[in-house]
C-alpha cells in the first residue's frame, strides 16, 4: 500500500526533520551503542508505524523517547553479554549518586510532553501555571499581576495543574521519577 500524501509530509516535516539532533543525542547519551545508524532508522519505522495507528501529537518527543528505548534495550544487551566475574568486591567501581543517562533522557522527554501539555492549557490557566510552577511567583503577587482573585488563581491553578496530569498520563507518564 503506498504512503498517503498527508502522512509522508507529516514525516518529513515533523520527523525526519529531527534526523541529526537525534543522531547527536543518541551518540552523546549512548556512546556504547555502535550502530546510531540502526537505532535511527528503526526509530524512524516505529514512528511511522505509530502514527498510521494514531495521532502523534508531539513527533519530537516521541520520537526522541522510542529512540531512547531502544538505545537503553541495546546497551542492556550488551551490559548482560558483558559480566566478567569478580573475586574481591573492593575491585569492583564505585556507583555514582548521580541519573543514569538514561533516566536523564528520559526526564528530558517527560519536560518536553509537559511543556506541549502546557502550551495546550487556556490562555488564563496556562499563564497562572506559568507564574506559580515555572517562575515561582507566590498566589497573591499572580493575581495582583493578573488583577484576579487569589481564589481564582488558585482554582486555575488547579485545574492547569490537573490538565497536565491527565494529557501526561495519556501518553504513558506516570510521574515525574518513575524511572523503570
Amino acid at each position: 500500500m503506498p504512503p498517503q500524501p498527508e502522512h509522508s509530509r507529516w514525516f518529513s516535516e515533523e520527523v525526519h526533520c529531527h534526523e541529526s539532533s537525534l543522531r547527536a543525542y543518541l551518540r552523546g547519551s549512548f556512546p556504547s551503542v555502535r550502530d546510531v545508524d540502526d537505532v535511527v532508522q528503526e526509530s524512524f519505522l516505529r514512528t511511522w508505524g505509530a502514527r498510521a495507528a494514531h495521532p502523534i501529537h508531539s513527533a519530537r518527543a516521541f520520537l526522541f523517547c522510542i529512540a531512547r528505548n531502544l538505545a537503553i534495550d541495546l546497551v542492556r544487551r550488551e551490559q548482560h553479554a558483558r559480566l566478567v566475574q569478580v573475586r574481591d568486591l573492593a575491585e569492583l567501581p564505585v556507583i555514582e549518586d548521580v541519573p543514569s543517562a538514561a533516566q536523564r533522557i528520559d526526564d528530558h522527554a517527560k519536560l518536553l510532553m509537559l511543556a506541549d501539555a502546557i502550551e495546550f492549557l487556556p490562555a488564563r490557566c496556562r499563564q497562572v501555571v506559568i507564574l506559580r510552577k515555572l517562575q515561582n511567583i507566590p498566589q497573591k503577587a499572580v493575581a495582583a499581576r493578573l488583577g484576579l482573585a487569589e481564589k481564582t488563581v488558585e482554582a486555575q491553578l488547579a485545574r492547569g495543574l490537573a490538565r497536565c496530569e491527565s494529557y501526561l498520563r495519556r501518553r504513558g507518564v506516570r510521574g515525574w521519577y518513575d524511572h523503570e
